[in-house]
């Protein structure tokens, strides 16, 4: 049964998935951490959160009527599982040859925040995600109301904001415990839980079409 606990554990571990592979946001923090310490990860997402609170109210604002509609919802159902199985796939791909780049170094000035807001938009991957992953998902949860539409935000921006506040920490601290093999690790697991959820979109938008 979907409840608000249960929203926020999967959007959290969802979020976490994709806050581990590489990208814009994360070279900024490796970046950006060396040089201005252990609260850069969670500034940088400060400013990635207000973003994705903008996408979100949009979302809710101007596809309501949308949303409403089984047509919709088994489309949105099937792309984001086919978009989830995609991800998932590189990832188990990209394992043997994963690494965390500790040297990326970029001169960047300016408020953290704001370089958190335009390091998510230039991450293509971020609208994709929303349009689809993250509107199927906050479908999913709409019939809890607001309790489960907050659940869904915080718990997506909690994965965020763990996982860039610990490499802000390693880069700051030491670089010794995050090894490859580690994060290899976490990676591998992350792309097993998309792999799951994929099956999960994917029967949801069948059981739709079925009935």
């Amino acid at each position: 049964m979907l409840s608000p606990a249960t929203v926020f554990f999967t959007s959290f571990m969802l979020a976490f998935s994709g806050a581990m592979m590489p990208g814009p946001l994360l070279t900024a923090t490796i970046s950006e951490s060396a040089k201005r310490g252990a609260l850069t990860g969670p500034l940088l997402i400060l400013g990635h959160a207000l973003l994705e609170l903008l996408m979100l109210a949009a979302l809710l604002i101007g596809l309501a009527p949308l949303l409403k509609l089984e047509a919709v919802f088994v489309i949105i159902a099937l792309t984001g599982s086919a978009i989830l199985a995609w991800m998932a796939t590189g990832m188990f791909r990209a394992l043997p040859h994963l690494t965390i780049d500790w040297d990326a170094h970029r001169d960047r000035s300016g408020p953290l925040i704001s370089t958190g807001i335009l390091m998510s938009v230039s991450n293509p991957y971020w609208t994709i995600w929303w349009a689809t992953i993250g509107l199927g998902y906050l479908m999913s949860c709409k019939s809890l109301g607001i309790p489960g539409i907050a659940a869904f935000f915080l718990g997506h921006i909690s994965g965020d904001f763990v996982w860039y506040t610990l490499i802000s920490v390693l880069v700051a601290k030491g670089r010794r415990i995050l090894t490859t093999r580690v994060y290899r690790g976490l990676i591998g697991f992350c792309a097993l839980f998309l792999a799951c959820f994929a099956g999960l979109f994917a029967y949801a938008g069948i059981q739709r079409i079925m009935q």
